[in-house]
């Protein structure tokens, strides 16, 4: 038999036994073990640096996040608005709505366009594009200015509470975002009340746009504004302030992965370590690497969902290719109105506001009987809006698609929520949900007992819902339903966060210290 059989070879003594040679065990080549080093230098020393700079920023969005759940940013809006706003005093009101409207000389219908008392007077207000006007609806002047005592009045009237100051400003922290900015300047009334109210008032109208509290103001210094880095002096600038927070959530997320792929790679559950811990860090550096790995995860949805709700590349918005003006179909003026009938069916109303529904002109009456009552914009007579006269609007405004279905929802869902925020405009019920098969899949949210488009929601607003509401507020239907148990959640996962970032601030500080005063590294 020839060696390359395998046979044993005789030569001149004990037999040499030559075998066929078995597969080798795999190896790392030289260059991809060299590469795999240098990659997990640079994973740990960025993972460190980014640690070391924002871990304090993190554990300041975990504490205030908590404060943001009970305490929201100050806002006046329309329920509040409207909650504490007297009954329209109708004796008062000479001017019928489409003169007021005409005195303004706008060749389009104002995006929002009512009548309310302001101060004891009835005033009609329009949102406009060129920014916010008001008219008198005692003389049918048009209002340009508001001096500091006036605005004292309208403050004092509206919190019953006498004026203790009234100082004019263009901005401030609580007015500070753009939105305001075509409303300023404005006169911050402080009233001699058991709350410190301050009141804004905007100068050349006299509208009230903003109320906030002490309770208010110290919680949200503890909440919302460094939540948000809402500080005045950057928050002013739009894009720059967009560009920080995205930057500085975007790097926190990315340093946040490099953490919980470290400690992954640290950890032994099988093969310990010759302490029997299946860390292989001591002290700090132990819990900042235990609670990395129990609460990394919920850090990361936290500071990604965070970052995406500041629209990074445009965000996730659905285009609105004026579904919402051919809803309303609206034209340059209002129609003529009976006044007098006006006045008896919308008497006890706190607001009465103006638009078009499907081209035609209507009247919106808030306050007054069941809460509100739709009436017609010539006759102002009650309206009866059929399902299938909304339907036959819905099938006007979203033009390249067919309503494949309408449902009455008599309870809120995964997607008409409300989170019980009372400073927040409530998703009313019930309301009519016209579904489309548009490519973006359309959703019409309607009001049944006036016809007002309430929302509009497409695909890339209901992702944005799971992938922000859902992520950082936990806004689900079950854990709303129990209060206590999202509460319950959302501390334990806080303090998980917090407790991740305070230990990567001391081990962040031990590894500034000079080296003669740091402990020896763990084995």
């Amino acid at each position: 038999m020839s060696a390359s059989d395998g046979a044993p070879v005789v030569t001149g003594g004990a037999p040499h036994v030559r075998l066929q040679p078995g597969p080798s065990p795999r190896r790392r080549s030289p260059l991809r073990t060299t590469a795999w080093r240098a990659a997990r230098r640079w994973l740990y020393f960025f993972h460190r640096w980014t640690g070391i700079v924002l871990c304090l920023l993190f554990a300041v969005w975990f504490l205030s996040g908590v404060v943001m759940m009970y305490v929201p940013f100050p806002s006046f809006r329309a329920p509040e608005r409207i909650a504490g706003a007297p009954p329209i005093d109708w004796a008062q009101v000479r001017v019928r709505p489409e003169a007021a409207l005409a005195s303004l000389n706008d060749p389009t219908f104002p995006s929002e366009m009512r009548i309310g008392m302001t101060a004891g007077e009835p005033v009609y207000r329009f949102v406009t594009k060129d920014g916010r006007r008001a008219v008198s609806a005692v003389t049918g002047a048009e209002i340009r200015s508001v001096d500091s005592g006036r605005a004292g009045t309208i403050a004092s009237t509206l919190v019953r509470a006498p004026v203790e100051s009234v100082t004019p400003v263009d901005h401030d922290q609580w007015v500070v975002t753009g939105a305001y900015k075509k409303m300023a300047p404005f006169w911050r009334v402080r009233l001699a009340d058991t709350a410190a109210t301050d009141i804004y008032v905007a100068q050349k109208t006299g509208e009230v746009v903003q109320n906030t509290t002490a309770h208010e103001r110290f919680w949200n210094w503890l909440g919302a504004v460094p939540h948000w880095i809402y500080f005045t002096a950057l928050r002013l600038h739009q894009e720059p302030w967009r560009q920080t927070v995205l930057w500085t959530s975007g790097i926190g997320m990315v340093a946040a992965v490099a953490g919980v792929w470290i400690g992954l790679l640290r950890v032994r559950l099988s093969k310990r370590y010759k302490s029997g811990s299946v860390s292989p860090y001591r002290g700090w550096m132990k819990w900042h690497h235990v609670t990395g790995l129990v609460g990394g995860v919920v850090v990361i949805t936290w500071v990604f969902s965070g970052w995406l709700s500041m629209s990074p590349w445009g965000g996730l918005r659905d285009a609105d290719h004026g579904i919402a003006e051919r809803y309303a179909g609206d034209r340059p003026g209002f129609v003529a109105t009976d006044l007098e009938a006006l006045k008896r069916e919308a008497q006890g109303a706190r607001e009465v506001s103006f638009a078009y529904l499907g081209g035609k002109a209507v009247m919106i009456a808030l306050g007054a009987g069941s809460g509100k009552l739709l009436l017609d914009g010539a006759t102002a007579r009650p309206l009866a809006l059929p399902t299938s006269r909304i339907e036959e609007i819905a099938r006007a405004a979203v033009t390249d698609s067919r309503l494949v279905s309408v449902q009455r929802l008599t309870s809120h869902d995964r997607y008409w929520y409300t989170t019980g925020d009372p400073r927040s405009d409530a998703r009313p019920l019930p309301v009519l949900r016209l579904v489309f098969d548009d490519p973006a899949r359309t959703w019409l949210h309607v009001d049944p007992a006036t016809g007002m488009l309430l929302g509009r929601m497409g695909s890339a607003s209901r992702s944005y819902r799971w992938l922000f509401a859902a992520l950082h507020s936990f806004d689900l239907p079950w854990l709303l339903t129990w209060r206590p148990l999202r509460d319950g959640l959302m501390w334990v996962l806080s303090a998980a966060g917090l407790a991740i970032s305070v230990t990567g601030i001391v081990v962040g500080w031990r590894h500034l210290r000079p080296a003669k005063s740091r402990r020896a590294k763990p084995e």
